[in-house]
């Protein structure tokens, strides 16, 4: 692998196992009891709790057992709270861990399981507390496959103690910085070399192609070694809970290469194929598309030729139609002109006619006008002599009816006169300053008699017809 006169596999495989080798060692307490309890000196204060606070001999401080692994997904470190004071203490553990709780002289723990807390005598009493979340181990196997090749396959494998009554007899949890990563370091081993197992009897490509024959493998053998088998081996206590292959990937570059080649040379193959049917189409479209845009180009000269025979022929008609219309024209106009002459001539003799005739008539008009100008004076003058002559014989007539009229007055007359003349005496006479009235005695029948004849006077002249048959 690079370097023909050097064994870098060689160098892998003796690096891990010095690796290896230093990490199996125990990492013990400093204080050198087998308690997996570490105690320093100012131990920290859990999160969202108050510090502890020293009351005299009634003290409270917390211990912590185990700092974060190294393994990734490793639990964290767990914090247990030992209260009270000497022999009379008392140890508080998480929820989420498990606990050994054994004394001096018990041949059996007094306590055991997840998260119990008890009473605990430092002289005689000793306890193991364990994470009990689940772990995560991260596998990179360098492996020789079939073909004598180098493999780097990454996989990943969890898991959770089930049965810490077993666990805590088998498995070494004593490291006061991290309890759980000997276990990790030794499924780790074990998950490697199963996975070395198996690709040892396959295939490069079996390898890259298919990885669940490796996760069958891998799971049958943790389960086996961490759950137990079917005759009755209780195993590790530990469970399974789920194993992985996440990648596969050859060492050498050349190789990798060499196996990617047949597929990229394939892909070519079939891109420049593609390349070529797609030029061969692009080909044959664009010569149809250059034949089709000729067609089109030569069908719309065609088409132009055409229309523009058409308008030129339109225009030829449209301008011999105008010629003949303006020679038409022309002709009916000077035949218009023609006519409006010869009306215009006979007009003017019609004119003429018919100024000579009237010429005419006025002579005879004015001559009748004359004539019966003579008539009428000498009809006025004979009806002024007869007018004069009535009026005189009217006036004769008038004349002599006044003097028939005054030869026939009698007493009657003259008071009906008087009466109807009296009120225009009456406004002519002077007002009177005073008025007196005197009573006279005597006989009054004569002033009966007269206004009698005063009243019939005044019926007579209310008539006028009879009036004027008394005046005849």
């Amino acid at each position: 692998m690079g370097n023909p006169g050097k064994n870098t596999y060689l160098d892998q495989v003796v690096a891990q196992q010095s690796a290896l080798e230093d990490d199996l060692r125990a990492r013990r307490s400093p204080s050198g009891t087998s308690v997996a309890v570490a105690a320093p000196a100012a131990a920290p204060t859990p999160a969202g709790a108050p510090p502890p606070r020293p009351r005299g001999a009634l003290g409270k401080r917390a211990e912590r057992i185990g700092a974060a692994p190294q393994q990734a997904g490793g639990a964290g470190p767990v914090e247990v709270w030992v209260t009270g004071y000497w022999r009379r203490r008392t140890v508080l553990v998480p929820p989420n861990a498990f606990v050994v709780h054994t004394r001096r002289g018990r041949k059996e723990p007094l306590h055991i399981g997840l998260g119990v807390s008890f009473r605990y005598n430092p002289s005689t009493d000793a306890y193991l507390v364990v994470p009990g979340a689940m772990q995560t181990i991260l596998i990179n196997a360098y492996c020789i496959c079939r073909e004598l090749q180098g493999v780097l396959v990454q996989g990943y494998v969890q898991w959770i103690i089930e049965d810490f009554a077993t666990a805590y007899r088998k498995l070494d949890f004593s490291d006061a910085e991290e309890p759980m990563r000997l276990v990790n370091i030794q499924l780790r081993e074990q998950a490697e070399a199963a996975i070395k197992d198996k690709v040892s009897t396959m295939g490069v490509r079996d390898v890259l192609s298919d990885k669940q024959p490796i996760i069958e493998e891998l799971t049958a053998r943790l389960r086996e070694v961490a759950e137990g088998s079917a005759d009755g081996d209780r195993g590790l206590g530990l469970r399974i809970v789920t194993v992985q292959i996440k990648e596969a990937v050859v060492s050498s570059g050349t190789l990798w290469e060499n196996l990617q080649k047949p597929y990229r040379t394939e892909q070519n193959q079939l891109a420049r194929l593609a390349e070529l049917q797609a030029q061969e189409v692009i080909s044959a479209r664009e010569t149809q598309a250059h034949r089709a845009a000729e067609e089109r180009r030569i069908e719309n000269e065609r088409e132009l030729a055409e229309l523009r025979a058409r308008h030129e022929s339109a225009r030829f008609d449209r301008e011999t139609a105008e010629r003949m219309r303006r020679t038409t024209r022309e002709h009916d106009d000077e035949r218009a002109v023609a006519e409006l002459a010869n009306q215009t001539a006979l007009h003017a003799l019609r004119l003429e006619r018919e100024k000579h005739a009237e010429q005419v008539e006025n002579l005879r008009l004015r001559e009748e006008l004359r004539r019966l100008e003579l008539d009428a004076e000498l009809a006025l003058d004979e009806a002024r002599q007869r007018s004069e002559h009535e009026g005189k014989m009217l006036a004769l007539d008038r004349a002599r009816r006044r003097v028939d009229n005054d030869n026939a007055q009698n007493e009657a007359n003259v008071r009906a006169a008087l009466v109807a003349n009296l009120p225009e005496i009456v406004s002519k006479l002077p007002a009177p300053a005073e008025l007196k009235t005197y009573q006279l005695g005597g006989d009054l029948s004569g002033l009966g008699a007269l206004l009698a004849q005063f009243t019939a006077l005044l019926e007579s002249w209310s008539e006028p017809g009879k009036g004027e048959e008394r005046a005849g």
